[in-house]
């Protein structure tokens, strides 16, 4: 979304749609969030339970993470029987330069680094923001920041079911366009779950999508350009 055919970041893009976003995060805390939670509870349904376990954060991480390491044993092993590279299995120059070299272009890697990024990314700003989860209205009609917590019930925002799924799906895209329709709308989809459940506020969501889709393509940028 913020990155050229060449690889290189749109920063003027970037910077128009960090201000963007950022506004209506603030309109959305101070106005907007509650209706629009409200209504979409209205569409809370078993299933977005089911998406939320398959969706989860963990689950992203561990399945790309087993891809990438099963692709790094498939080149070893490829590179271990080519009688032209003189490859042994400690090499120390394959584990760090030519795994790499064969890994970059790899789906799997560049999927599972997006989700790093944006992973940590979110750890810190539910660190520093610290807003109260929406099961607090529902209960108490409560709704606030406690910055500095890393207490579960008061790191709503971002979403990091949100910011994963957009991370990952974002890069799928990418590397995929022929089904980016496709994996676009699931990052959605994924999104309005995670209100329709009560799990987060709407502005959580969409910054959580924004760090997802920043995360993706900063990893392709500059994965991509290093040798």
């Amino acid at each position: 979304m913020f990155i050229s055919k060449q690889n290189n970041i749109k920063w003027t893009w970037l910077i128009v749609a960090c201000v963007l976003v950022l506004g209506l995060v603030f309109a959305g805390v101070y106005k907007y969030d509650i209706p629009v939670y409200e209504f979409l509870q209205k569409y809370n349904c078993p299933v977005w339970t089911w998406f939320a376990r398959i969706f989860d954060g963990k689950v992203w991480v561990v399945v790309f993470a087993l891809a990438t390491v099963l692709m790094y044993l498939k080149k070893t092993y490829e590179l271990r029987n080519d009688p032209t590279t003189q490859m042994h299995w400690f090499n120390i120059k394959f584990l760090f330069k030519d795994a790499y070299a064969k890994l970059k272009n790899s789906n799997a890697f560049l999927v599972l680094c997006s989700l790093v990024m944006s992973g940590v990314i979110v750890e810190i700003l539910k660190f520093v923001i610290g807003r109260m989860r929406p099961k607090f209205f529902d209960l108490l009609g409560m709704d606030g920041f406690y910055p500095f917590t890393t207490n579960y019930w008061f790191n709503s925002m971002p979403s990091g079911h949100t910011a994963l799924s957009f991370a990952g799906l974002v890069m799928l895209g990418m590397l995929m366009p022929r089904f980016k329709w496709l994996t676009w709308s699931l990052a959605i989809v994924i999104a309005v779950s995670r209100v329709a459940i009560g799990a987060h506020w709407p502005t959580d969501v969409l910054l959580g999508a924004f760090i997802g889709m920043v995360s993706a393509d900063f990893v392709l940028a500059i994965i991509r350009r290093i040798k």
